[in-house]
């Protein structure tokens, strides 16, 4: 689905990843994993395309991004930034169905199709009742999970997400996070997900990327990946796993005094 070919990237005189050499296939779920500052956010634009390495490349479906015509890249990959800013009042509805725009070619106007996607888009999040609403009057959660509902209109094979449950409350967290993953599970749809929580990423995801922040980088499978001393190593601090029936949860150990 993506690759990335040693791909290298900085912060300024600071090396972020080197030689990233990783396969994302199609119907997978990953998590990318590290800490403030590790890189996380720079690659996801790197494979959004929307920022250029400092070397190596990224491909998606085996052609090079800057191969791609930018509507043609529009209906293969959605981005959802990990924030935004609405300067225009947009009602919900049209913030959504403009995620429409890289399928109408020639025409302008949203048919009933669109509108139908995105009505469905809108219930999937729960926030189908705003659809008049003015989105700058709208909460953090209520703003974030519009934003989500747009990337599911966009109905794209590969969905790039940079924190999707930033803002969300705790159901809303989980729900979003069990609709990803049923996406990929269920219609062969790939996520590439950046996120804090330890537990709720180990329970969607199929695998795990992570990142040093020194160009480091370990990437796999989850079961071999999500590991507590690989995650105490990568984020810095100590990590304890429990076990809960069929659940992994994660907690950083406490500090010895």
């Amino acid at each position: 689905m993506i690759a990335t070919h040693h791909l290298s990237l900085k912060a300024g005189q600071r090396q972020l990843v080197t030689n990233l050499d990783w396969q994302v296939h199609e119907g997978e779920c990953w998590s990318i994993i590290g800490r403030n500052g590790a890189g996380k956010s720079t690659l996801m634009r790197a494979l959004a395309g929307l920022r250029a390495p400092e070397a190596g490349h990224v491909t998606l479906g085996g052609r090079t991004l800057s191969e791609w015509p930018l509507a043609e890249l529009a209906r293969q990959r959605a981005f959802l930034a990990q924030s935004r800013s609405d300067a225009f009042s947009y009602s919900v509805i049209e913030t959504v169905l403009s995620a429409r725009h890289p399928y109408h070619d020639n025409r302008y106007w949203e048919d009933s199709d669109d509108h139908a996607i995105a009505i469905k888009s809108l219930e999937a999040m729960e926030v189908a009742d705003l659809a008049s609403r003015d989105v700058r009057t709208l909460s953090g959660g209520e703003r974030q999970r519009v934003a989500i509902a747009a990337m599911l209109t966009q109905d794209t094979p590969l969905l790039l997400l940079d924190e999707p449950a930033n803002a969300l409350d705790l159901a809303h967290q989980v729900s979003v996070m069990s609709i990803l993953a049923r996406l990929c599970r269920e219609q062969g749809k790939t996520a590439v997900m950046i996120g804090h929580d330890l537990t709720l990423a180990h329970s969607v995801s199929t695998h795990a990327l992570l990142l040093k922040g020194d160009g480091r980088w370990l990437a796999g499978a989850k079961e071999d990946v999500m590991r507590p001393e690989l995650l105490g190593d990568y984020l810095g601090h100590p990590i304890d796993v429990i076990q809960h029936g069929k659940r992994s949860i994660f907690i950083p150990k406490e500090d010895s005094v």
